[in-house]
């Protein structure tokens, strides 16, 4: 992640905290949309078009001849290559094991698997210190994560669902990564998003053509749309101007909202029933992004961190 070493003071006054923040709360909106839309098309497909259309649209608004092109520079393009896989991959799996375990199961597994990620690869690749503060935070955030995990009403648990989300979660920790070292070689980060999303859809195009089947219905045209401009190209923009004014290791951890959401979204929209044990992995969940992000506000920038 990005060296906060020679930034003003007032390009980091405003943090990452609150975009980051809002683009979770916009991703925990994707597994109950897919559940509500109850489409008959494939989950992959729906992820291509998705990725296809979000990223066009994103690319229209933010995306600069000059900033495309440090993303192949030399110091940068194997980054840039990076992001595009695992966004791809975080899609695919994300999507097919919200298909199988639900929504709040799925986002649950998913991003209580990032911090981990994150955070060490951001000890790793950008010698960022995990503060204890981090810890603790991670630590009541993944315990939380794992209180929402306990089965309700006897529900079985599809553990190939259960491992798509970890690969998913896996995929999108070093996603957080590879955006941090794309901004520290000197690429335009904003162009890196659209670029990550489109070219991510590119590859899962063929996909796409092969399972063309209820891609077409109206209620799968409204969830594409959703899921397009709303999480997508709104999300990634948000995310994208946070994520460099944080360190991995709080980004991670903040990611975590995303389970949150979708699970009061299931409570609320769903008719989904959370036993004792979830309601307090819940509100476990929510203390530990309390820690996280209110230090950061308070001292007006991120996490220390050091370059590698």
């Amino acid at each position: 992640m990005t060296s906060t070493v020679g930034k003003p003071q007032n390009a980091l006054r405003g943090g990452g905290v609150a975009p980051v923040l809002t683009a979770a709360f916009l991703w925990g909106t994707v597994g109950p949309a897919q559940i509500l839309a109850e489409s008959s098309a494939s989950p992959v497909a729906i992820g291509g078009c998705r990725m296809l259309l979000g990223g066009l649209v994103l690319g229209l608004f933010t995306a600069r001849r000059a900033g495309m092109l440090s993303l192949w520079q030399r110091p940068a393009r194997w980054w840039t290559l990076v992001s595009i896989l695992v966004t791809a991959a975080f899609q695919a799996c994300f999507l097919e094991a919200v298909d199988r375990n639900g929504a709040a199961l799925a986002t649950a597994v998913t991003f209580g698997t990032v911090p981990v990620v994150s955070g060490v690869c951001g000890r790793v690749l950008g010698g960022e210190r995990l503060s204890g503060v981090w810890a603790c935070g991670t630590v009541c955030a993944v315990g939380g994560i794992a209180l929402l995990l306990v089965p309700a009403d006897g529900r079985p648990i599809d553990s190939a669902g259960v491992l798509l989300g970890m690969v998913a979660g896996a995929s999108f920790g070093v996603y957080i990564a590879a955006t941090g070292q794309l901004a520290q070689r000197g690429a335009d980060t904003t162009a890196a998003a659209p670029t990550s999303v489109f070219g991510a859809g590119l590859l899962v195009l063929p996909w796409v053509l092969g399972h063309p089947g209820g891609l077409a219905e109206p209620r799968t045209l409204v969830l594409v749309g959703w899921l397009a401009l709303g999480t997508t190209a709104l999300g990634y923009l948000l995310f994208t101007w946070g994520v460099t004014r944080i360190s991995g290791a709080t980004v991670g951890t903040l990611s975590l909202a995303e389970p949150l959401v979708a699970t009061v979204l299931g409570v609320l929209l769903l008719g989904e029933r959370l036993g004792a044990p979830a309601v307090s992995g819940a509100v476990l969940l929510l203390g530990g992004l309390v820690l996280v992000s209110v230090p950061a506000r308070r001292a007006g920038r991120p996490m220390e961190s050091s370059s590698p």
